[in-house]
């Protein structure tokens, strides 16, 4: 006797065990989020199984563990055909039944952190809560202090008070040999913030910080990658308007061509973030600051046309989503930076990179070559320091053929 599940997906049969139950919820579940009536069934199909399995060994729902979906596929292999994504869309079901309260959180087993390890983990929140920095400063600080640590204490007991600069001197000449000189800048920032860290849990010595050497920087040795405003054109041209996935690729090129936007502010801007009312964007910038860029007409539409007639349904406040299922926001900037790249490649435009920093650079030098100052251009790009906007000072032997006079008698 077949069963009909919300009235649009029918199963060979009555649903039957401790989860037959929860069907319903489950097929309300995966169409919100984006997946197809096809793929849907499938799911359905394989949480039904699962449940008569699960009667069949005599489980039930308290005892349900993350073991029992592969050990019901292994069971299933023997008797069917298992498809590739079988294990996911199985994994789907039981993620659904965890949100909904059927069966409890997994239990993660509790690893007994190194005291270095530890350590490592408190730095980090002090990162993240007293400094506000951005997680991708953490992420590139955390590591070298980890090794910084090992390096010096091992798995044994840390003790702060014994460092000295024998050690972070030893440390970084030890490291600097085999990462690049940015690597290497990089590892001395982190030891200074760690230092300071250090001094701040009142454990070491101010003067620790002076002791981590410098790496050399030769400044001005070369341009800033920039996309100019032809490509920039030739690539916003290129994309189809008339489609959903064409209307969100637009509004996030242009975010970067026209405000110079960073990738995590494009891929996580919500909805909230955007002031109709008075055309701007508040945005939490790099370091965590919080700064007000204009929104302008144009960018303004190509969001509205997105929202409209582009953004699929979603409880998510992200701006932008993604096209495959479970529709959401982007889950990390790599996704973003995935659309850039692809949408450069299909223009077939011969930019600079195929990354979205380009942009950047691209809107500061046409900005300064129309005469705006370093000051204007940091405020546009969220800047804190004058040094990070001063790289754009630098010109190429075109640019100053332009400005530079005639030799007296003409060229002999």
């Amino acid at each position: 006797m077949t069963h009909t599940i919300n009235s649009q997906f029918v199963l060979s049969r009555t649903p039957d065990g401790p989860l037959a139950a929860f069907l319903d919820g489950f097929a309300s579940f995966a169409g919100t989020q984006g997946y197809t009536p096809k793929s849907v069934h499938r799911r359905l199909l394989l949480a039904a199984c699962f449940s008569q399995w699960l009667k069949k060994e005599g489980i039930g729902i308290s005892d349900i563990t993350s073991d029992h979906p592969a050990r019901y596929l292994r069971h299933r292999a023997g008797l069917l055909r298992v498809y590739q994504h079988d294990h996911f869309a199985l994994g789907h079901f039981i993620e659904f039944l965890r949100l909904e309260g059927v069966i409890p959180p997994e239990k993660i087993p509790v690893c007994h952190a190194t005291e270095a390890e530890s350590l490592v983990q408190a730095y980090e929140q002090y990162l993240r809560e007293t400094c506000g920095l951005a997680a991708a400063t953490i992420m590139n600080y955390v590591p070298f202090v980890r090794s910084f640590l090992r390096h010096r204490f091992g798995a044994g007991q840390v003790a702060l008070s014994q460092l000295s600069a024998s050690d972070i001197i030893g440390f970084v000449q030890h490291t600097a040999r085999g990462v690049h000189r940015k690597q290497a800048k990089l590892m001395t920032t982190a030891l200074r913030s760690f230092l300071r860290y250090v001094c701040y849990r009142g454990e070491g010595m101010p003067d620790l910080v002076a002791t981590v050497p410098t790496v050399a920087n030769w400044s001005m040795t070369s341009l800033p990658r920039a996309i100019s405003a032809d490509q920039v054109n030739r690539v916003l041209a290129s994309i189809d308007r008339s489609t959903a996935v064409g209307r969100r690729d637009y509004a996030i090129l242009l975010l970067f061509a026209r405000l110079g936007l960073r990738l995590g502010e494009v891929a996580f801007l919500e909805l909230d973030d955007i002031d109709w009312a008075s055309g701007t964007l508040h945005l939490r910038t790099k370091g965590g600051i919080r700064n007000t860029f204009p929104l302008s007409h144009e960018v303004g539409a190509a969001i509205a046309d997105y929202l409209r007639h582009g953004r699929p349904r979603c409880s998510s406040r992200r701006v932008f989503l993604r096209v495959r299922p479970p529709i959401g926001g982007f889950r990390s900037v790599s996704g973003i930076g995935s659309v850039v790249r692809h949408v450069i490649e299909r223009a077939g435009v011969d930019a600079p990179t195929r990354g979205a920093h380009q942009f950047r650079h691209g809107l500061a030098t046409g900005m300064l070559r129309h005469g705006a100052s370093l000051t204007e251009i940091g405020d546009i790009l969220g800047h804190r320091h004058p040094d990070t906007t001063r790289i754009y000072t630098r010109v190429d032997l075109e640019a100053l053929r332009t400005l530079a006079l005639p030799w007296p008698g003409g060229v002999r």
